[in-house]
């Protein structure tokens, strides 16, 4: 990581309002994500507000006319692209990745096509719909992931093994988002990666005895079973950073983000999706990977508002 001037960063901030909360079903954790977000940048001295958008996000923002937009609203309305639109609109610059990363990254479905064309390596997945012959979907995959197209905290999420249960789970994931998919499931391990525009965070190796790291493990177990670094060889290190980051500039995404990754039985690592705002709170992934790094909280937020500043 290279070394940064905590001074000049935070004269150069102005005034920072920190985006959280919003309407989507990740409400609750970006809640933790804004207000973990927020205090950090108390401490470093930096001129801050905190805002829960809403419907009045317009005149609010006009209100409290921050020179720069820091977004922590996870989900639908802000990994999007929409508050990311509207920040342009209202000429407010803002952290991480741009209106159409932010909007191809969040669609799991169009993230998934762009990688397939450029070799990228991910598992297999069909839309589904009313007129989904489920039974055709086992035929072919034999082990189903249900998960909605736009959703993320792994919420929706099920892995199913007949066509009855795939029907019952793609109704509920509808729920979630009117948009549902069906991946073919990889058996093996879960890694992710935290990026930070050029650098790689070590990459960390989730374990659980639930079925899969589903939003229980991720937010609701008091002591996740994470290994970082993640125990694996050099070259095997190598292909799967080479992989995130081939994921990371196939979508054009800027700033911090982090990229999920299955590994099968046979060592092939397999893109899940890229989140463009990954959580920031005590169990996020991120901060932990960071830490690995000897980067504190604190520390990787002075990246963030610094890579911002770079890149205007």
């Amino acid at each position: 990581m290279r070394t940064i001037n905590k001074e000049k960063i935070i004269a150069n901030c102005g005034h920072v309002v920190v985006l959280k909360g919003g309407d989507s079903v990740e409400r609750e954790i970006s809640l933790l994500s804004g207000e973990a977000v927020y205090q950090g940048l108390l401490r470093l001295g930096v001129k801050a507000s905190v805002l829960d958008v809403s419907d009045t996000v317009v005149a609010d923002l006009e209100r409290l006319k921050p020179d720069l937009a820091l977004i922590m609203l996870h989900g639908q309305g802000g990994e999007d692209g929409t508050i990311q639109g509207l920040l342009e609109i209202l000429k407010i610059p803002y952290t991480g990745s741009g209106v159409l990363a932010s909007a191809l990254a969040m669609d799991k479905a169009k993230s998934k096509l762009i990688w397939q064309r450029l070799g990228l390596n991910t598992a297999d997945f069909v839309l589904l719909s009313d007129a989904t012959d489920w039974q055709a979907v086992i035929d072919d995959f034999e082990v189903v992931v249900v998960k909605p197209v736009s959703g993320g905290s792994s919420l929706g999420i099920a892995i199913v093994k007949d066509a009855v249960s795939l029907q019952t789970q793609f109704e509920m994931a509808r729920g979630f988002d009117s948009e549902v998919m069906a991946e073919k499931c990889v058996i093996g391990k879960e890694f992710t990666v935290g990026v930070i525009e050029d650098q790689l965070l070590p990459a960390i190796e989730m374990s659980t005895s639930r079925e899969f790291y589903d939003f229980d493990a991720k937010y609701v177990d008091e002591d996740p079973e994470i290994i970082c670094p993640a125990q694996l060889n050099e070259e095997k290190r190598v292909e799967l950073n080479n992989l995130v980051r081939a994921a990371f500039e196939s979508l054009d995404c800027e700033g911090l983000a982090r990229v999920d990754v299955m590994q099968d039985e046979a060592g092939k690592f397999y893109l899940l999706e890229l989140n463009t705002i990954p959580g920031m709170t005590d169990h996020s992934f991120v901060p932990i990977a960071a830490k690995q790094l000897g980067i504190n909280f604190d520390e990787l937020l002075l990246t963030v508002l610094e890579l911002e500043q770079a890149a205007n």
